[in-house]
């Protein structure tokens, strides 16, 4: 818990910092599978696990564009890093859809509190008197060796046809097992999560069409109103966008010492407008247009409650924009040459993150181009042009 009031701006403003850690511990967080803890309580220490967080408990019921753009702040410098930033603080919004009196115990200590945890609904849970009881393995749970509480999702019998629901649990009830071995995003340790036959109160559960549909349990803020598709995209494109803006940055770097030092050939500098400079602008604009769709997903969802057609194109935009950055890194690594791929180089680094990121089931464009064609061609309203 921290012992100093956030300002408004503190997430923007701290974001800078976090950048210097996490730059500076980048190369350890990659052996070690990890994120260094001094990494952790920078992230921490900037608000992002209150970013979120309801006023009631201290948090700052914050705004999608801020978190989207110090993510990819973040990013710039460490993938592994803007993932946790951007988790902690989504997964702060979620426990916001806990009953009232789950949000007082997850929150008693403070709206720091480091929760992690899993969408899918792969556990199963069981109702008993006062609550359930819930077992599980869960995947891919990032950053779960720092965590305080875990939020995770199971199929819960309820007497009719079985429903998902989240369940809250506190670190003690559950073990890890060390299964994060990747090529990318090596640092966000997305070790497994086990539970057995653990006992969930009721007070700390919630069921999963809430969290779709934008209701949460006592809170009026905007933020807790926006359905889960019109802003789960942004939490894991914003690394990507990060990731990309530092491979552009590391690119740019790279490409003009080695066109400093190289010698002309045949009386033509190394480095013609067919090469680098063609490089470079194209990556430059994918990147540009990519965080243009982000930001303006990102001012949709924090309008709050987002109408269907526009929750569809947020879905879209951000599978877009995804695709738009990883072809632009690859652009990039691909015109690096031989000394791009260099363990030391960072281009390397940012271009195995991109990739990985873009992997996950969110970001995938076939079910959001889907998704938003056929609201269109239901005959339904053309969604906003703004």
């Amino acid at each position: 818990m921290l012992d100093h009031p956030l300002t408004q701006d503190s997430l923007t403003t701290a974001t800078e910092e976090v950048a210097a850690v996490a730059a500076r511990c980048a190369d350890r967080a990659e052996a070690d599978r990890r994120l260094d803890p001094d990494v952790v309580r920078a992230v921490l220490d900037a608000g992002f696990a209150r970013h979120f967080v309801p006023a009631a408990w201290q948090g700052r019921d914050g705004d999608f564009l801020d978190l989207t753009r110090a993510v990819a702040a973040v990013g710039e410098a460490c993938a592994s890093t803007a993932w946790f930033a951007s988790l902690t603080a989504s997964l702060g919004r979620m426990a916001a859809f806990l009953p009232v009196e789950g949000q007082a115990e997850l929150w008693s200590d403070g709206p720091d509190a480091l929760i992690v945890g899993a969408l899918m609904p792969i556990g199963r849970a069981e109702p008993v008197d006062g609550g359930w009881r819930l077992s599980g393995t869960w995947s891919f749970v990032s950053a779960v060796d720092f965590s305080d509480w875990a939020l995770v999702c199971a199929m819960a019998a309820t007497g009719g046809a079985p429903e998902a629901r989240f369940f809250a649990v506190p670190r003690a009830a559950y073990r890890i097992e060390d299964t994060w071995h990747s090529v990318g995003m090596r640092g966000t340790g997305s070790n497994t999560l086990v539970l057995e036959d653990v006992f969930v109160p009721a007070t700390r559960s919630f069921s999963r069409d809430r969290l779709a549909a934008g209701r949460s349990a006592g809170s009026t803020a905007p933020c807790h109103a926006t359905p889960l598709r019109a802003a789960n995209g942004l939490s894991f494109a914003a690394p990507v966008l990060g990731a990309a803006r530092g491979a552009l940055a590391a690119w740019t770097g790279y490409i003009r010492e080695k066109t400093r030092n190289a010698p002309a050939r045949d009386g033509v500098a190394a480095g013609t407008p067919q090469t680098h400079e063609l490089t470079l602008t194209r990556a430059s604009a994918e990147v540009e247009a990519a965080q243009l769709l982000l930001e303006r997903a990102a001012g949709v969802a924090d309008r709050g409650a987002v109408p269907p057609d526009l929750v569809a194109r947020n879905t879209r935009d951000c599978a877009f924009a995804v695709d738009l950055l990883v072809t632009a890194v690859n652009r990039l690594f691909r015109a690096a040459g031989t000394s791009g791929q260099s363990s030391t180089n960072a281009i390397q680094r940012f271009w195995r993150d991109a990739n990985a990121a873009s992997s996950h089931i969110v970001l995938q464009f076939e079910p959001a181009a889907a998704a938003y064609a056929g609201r269109l061609l239901a005959d339904h309203d053309t969604p906003e042009g703004k």
